[in-house]
């Protein structure tokens, strides 16, 4: 999910210190793409359906999502014959926002989340250790700048124009209980909408909402193009993995 700063004509300068980033991303795993970029949103075969509750509009208690005290993280893998050159990164978000609606019966459950790519943070210290071997400490400052500027450019998640990633509930399968439940998610990515389906635990306790998961996600399920270079040497994996910890307090009316 990078890509490298564009160009500018007639100012040699930039086009210099343009091209010693794309050098500095190649190395460090975050490869530059060519210039196409796939226009298809196609995110292959419809999930299956899922038994249970469309989340038409919302009813219940509102809880608002505590920004602090929840994180998602999303990681990506290094791929092609030179992926030992690169690195794999972890992406964190901290400033999750957005608010859970829990009525009397649970199966009815939906939420809208709100997920500002400003907000992203490339390869805490903290956030790698906790993914263990395949997430050594030392990748060089210079990578991770990169990854983060390539990451929020035109070409990948165009952040001036879209700020936000914004998550909707479609369905909710609470499949008898809380602690196995499926969602449909409606995720708003680049100004489009693809639906994506995971498993996800509700655990209500007071006033008090924590919700848990973790899935399998690939890039082109939301419209967007993992990255190659060097004739495909040096790859960005199609699929990530997506974990979250959300925890939301109930709104205390005004």
């Amino acid at each position: 999910m990078r890509m490298a700063p564009g160009l500018k004509r007639g100012n040699v300068r930039p086009a210099r210190g343009a091209l010693l980033l794309s050098v500095i991303c190649l190395l460090a795993g975050c490869p530059v793409p060519s210039a196409k970029r796939a226009t298809s949103t196609a995110a292959g075969p419809p999930a299956p359906a899922i038994a249970g509750s469309l989340a038409a509009g919302h009813e219940g208690r509102p809880y608002d999502v505590v920004g602090s005290e929840s994180l998602l993280t999303v990681v990506v893998y290094r791929a092609g014959p030179l992926a030992r050159s690169g690195h794999n990164h972890v992406i964190t978000s901290h400033d999750l926002a957005g608010t859970f609606y829990v009525p009397p019966e649970l199966a009815r459950v939906s939420f809208e989340l709100h997920v500002p790519v400003a907000g992203f943070s490339v390869d805490e210290p903290e956030a790698r250790a906790a993914e263990g071997a395949d997430f050594p400490p030392e990748v060089p400052p210079a990578a991770v700048a990169g990854t983060r500027h390539n990451m929020l450019g035109e070409a990948v998640l165009a952040a001036d124009q879209f700020p936000e990633i914004i998550l909707t509930a479609r369905r909710i399968n609470l499949a008898a209980e809380p602690q196995h439940a499926w969602a449909e998610v409606e995720a708003r990515v680049r100004g489009q909408s693809h639906i994506v389906r995971l498993a996800v635990s509700f655990e209500l306790q007071g006033e008090q909402l924590s919700v848990n998961g973790t899935l399998p996600l690939k890039q082109t399920e939301l419209g967007l193009t993992p990255l190659s270079a060097l004739m495909g040497a040096l790859q960005v994996q199609d699929e990530m993995r997506v974990r979250f910890h959300i925890v939301a307090h109930r709104t205390r009316p005004s």
